[in-house]
C-alpha cells in the first residue's frame, strides 16, 4: 500500500557498504543490494529511522556509509509504504542516481558494537 510522503522527510538515506558505493560511483547508479533486488525496490530510511534500520539489518557490520538524497530529487519512483511497525518507509522503484547524492558519512561503531550515527546527521535532523 502506498501513501503520500511525510511532509517532514526532505532527505532520505541509503545505508550501504563502502565497496558497493565505490562500485556504484564507477557506473553512475546504485542498483541496490541483494535485499533490494529480492524485494523489488531500494530500501531507504528517514533520519528518524536510521538507528532502527542499522540495528535490525546491519548489526555487527563495519565499513558502512550513509548516503543522503533529497527526496524531491528521486521523483515519482520514490514511494512511501507501510513497513516495520506500521511506519511509512521510503522505497525507491528505480536505481539511485549517484549524481543526486547530497552527502555521505561513514558509520562508526561504539564501544558496545552498536552503530553510532554521525553527529552531523543527529544534529541536522536531515
Amino acid at each position: 500500500m502506498q501513501f503520500a510522503s511525510p511532509a517532514v522527510a526532505v532527505t532520505v538515506f541509503k545505508i550501504c557498504t563502502r565497496q558497493d558505493w565505490l562500485a556504484a560511483n564507477d557506473s553512475g547508479i546504485y542498483a541496490g543490494s541483494a535485499d533490494d533486488a529480492r524485494d523489488g525496490f531500494i530500501h531507504l530510511s528517514t533520519v528518524d529511522q536510521l538507528a532502527g534500520t542499522l540495528a535490525r539489518h546491519f548489526a555487527g557490520r563495519d565499513d558502512l556509509l550513509l548516503i543522503a538524497f533529497p527526496a524531491a530529487s528521486l521523483g515519482d519512483a520514490l514511494r512511501w509504504e507501510v513497513s516495520r511497525g506500521g511506519e511509512l518507509f521510503p522505497h525507491l522503484y528505480a536505481p539511485l542516481p549517484i549524481s543526486a547524492a547530497s552527502g555521505q558519512w561513514a558509520v562508526a561503531r561504539g564501544p558496545s558494537g552498536e552503530h553510532v550515527l554521525p553527529k552531523l546527521i543527529e544534529a541536522s535532523g536531515a
